[in-house]
């Protein structure tokens, strides 16, 4: 079984235990996801969406936040990872949405990546899940899963990884497999104990094959 052939039996077992998997960050419009995007890293999606609850009342648009004052905005993220880096690069995304985007958040990757506190993996999250988009976003997960169970070769950068699965992926399903592997190392894949005996998938798993 070569990893293509892998891979698609994987995502039939995704398809029929998790049909519709989604992003498990609230939010109403791109601009909210945006900034729970850039909130996500190094951070749990839970603490994100903890975090915007109240900061979308202060912060409810691109152009409250474009005005903000970096005290302010550390105050209301200050719980999560990395705040003071954060706070800057909010209010700079704002300012950049506000000013060379007309407050439209682009669909496109690099036009995302112009904005401060968008790398790669963001502006592919925000493409796939605001726009629909045919991406693969490589967050932690994503890079230990897939080359945990075999359908990567090792690889030392996420842009590896990204380019090794769009390789491979259906493109109708690239958007789903990205939440699958995202959803597979949070709760079942986990780095340091992965439940292999809850695995739905550890059939077509090589780091299982290897125990």
């Amino acid at each position: 079984m070569n990893k293509k052939e892998q891979l698609l039996k994987i995502i039939e077992v995704f398809e029929a235990t998790k049909p519709k998997p989604e992003t498990e960050l609230s939010y109403e419009n791109s601009y909210q996801l945006l900034v729970a995007v850039i909130l996500s890293a190094q951070c749990t999606d839970k603490r994100v969406n903890i975090i915007t609850k109240d900061f979308f009342k202060t912060f409810p648009s691109y152009e409250k936040l474009s005005l903000a004052k970096h005290e302010d905005v550390f105050d209301k993220i200050k719980s999560c990872s990395y705040p003071n880096n954060k706070a800057k690069n909010l209010i700079g995304m704002a300012k950049v949405l506000k000013n060379e985007f007309n407050g439209i958040v682009p669909s496109d990757i690099d036009q995302l990546q112009k904005m401060p506190g968008v790398g790669r993996k963001t502006a592919n999250v925000v493409a796939s899940v605001a726009f629909g988009k045919a991406t693969m976003p490589v967050d932690t997960h994503v890079f230990r899963v897939a080359q945990r169970i075999g359908i990567v070769k090792t690889s030392k950068t996420p842009r590896e990884v990204e380019d090794q699965l769009l390789k491979i992926i259906p493109k109708e399903k690239i958007h789903d497999l990205h939440h699958w592997l995202i959803l597979h190392g949070r709760y079942v894949c986990k780095a340091r104990k992965p439940l292999c005996e809850e695995c739905k998938i550890s059939t077509f798993c090589n780091y299982k094959k290897s125990l």
